[in-house]
């Protein structure tokens, strides 16, 4: 993207905001259920020039019925940007924007109990309703769910399974990220009861948990926006929204596919 191009960009992204982690490793414990039919695709998203459209629908591979995904499968162009936690409504709000003027496509894993989740709704839901930006399961309070008893981690996990159901529509099964990536075999038991039966990491981190600059944000973003790779980020800090024109630019320049992770992998069918 050359300078003025990118400063047309930015302004009116700008305006638009004002005016309103490859090969996938898997620990599979079942065998992969039968490939469920393809919905028809959502209605077409605005794109920028020169960024990839997600996968056709019929290209999505089946998920195993449970396991741990790390990144995408096989050889390929994607990449699976998901952010967590949400506790900026500013930043949520910004980063929705984005996706709604450039195309790219996210996965946000909510924490119900932070009120931008709320405060969003309007702007958030259609994105989600159009299958451009996926909702996954965060937990509601972001504890660290191997230290809890089994009732509060089913608690904390089924409670934003219906914060999510009740606000947006949206069914997060079966996408869990555990918060810090903290998990164990009986937490991974207590989520496969309740449908989350794909534990969500990532092989790529913009570390933006805390307050970081933009630079450390842009560094991030050079290593790790690569093919097949599945990278966190967070919805917390104003920093990264100053780096989305970096963005861009990465994934045009580098040719890579913005998706969700329901554009790569079909739902088991009892999900």
């Amino acid at each position: 993207m050359s300078d003025l191009n990118r400063r047309k960009f930015m302004a009116g992204l700008a305006v638009a905001i004002v005016s309103g982690v490859g090969l996938a490793r898997w620990q599979v414990d079942t065998a992969p259920p039968v490939l469920a039919a393809a919905k028809a695709p959502p209605p077409p998203a605005f794109r920028l020039p020169g960024l990839l459209p997600p996968p056709a629908p019929e290209a999505r591979i089946a998920l195993p019925g449970r396991g741990t995904l790390w990144s995408l499968p096989g050889d390929g162009d994607s990449l699976a940007l998901t952010l967590d936690d949400g506790i900026d409504t500013d930043v949520v709000r910004m980063y929705t924007q984005f996706a709604k003027d450039t195309g790219l496509r996210f996965t946000y894993f909510v924490n119900g109990r932070n009120h931008s989740w709320m405060d969003n709704k309007d702007l958030l839901r259609p994105l989600v309703e159009s299958g451009q930006i996926q909702l996954g399961n965060h937990t509601f309070s972001h504890p660290d769910l191997t230290t809890l008893s089994v009732k509060q981690a089913m608690d904390e996990i089924s409670r934003n399974d219906n914060f999510l159901k009740q606000t947006y529509g949206a069914d997060a099964r079966p996408y869990l990220r555990p918060p810090y990536g903290a998990h164990n075999s009986t937490v991974d038991a207590i989520a496969a009861g309740l449908g989350y039966t794909v534990t969500t990491l990532w092989s790529g981190d913009l570390g933006d948990y805390d307050l970081v600059s933009v630079d450390s944000i842009v560094k991030a973003a050079d290593r790790f926006f690569t093919p097949q790779t599945v990278v966190i980020g967070h919805l917390n800090h104003p920093p990264v929204t100053h780096a989305y024109g970096h963005f861009v630019d990465l994934i045009r320049d580098r040719k890579l596919r913005s998706v969700t992770l329901n554009d790569i992998f079909v739902k088991p069918p009892s999900v």
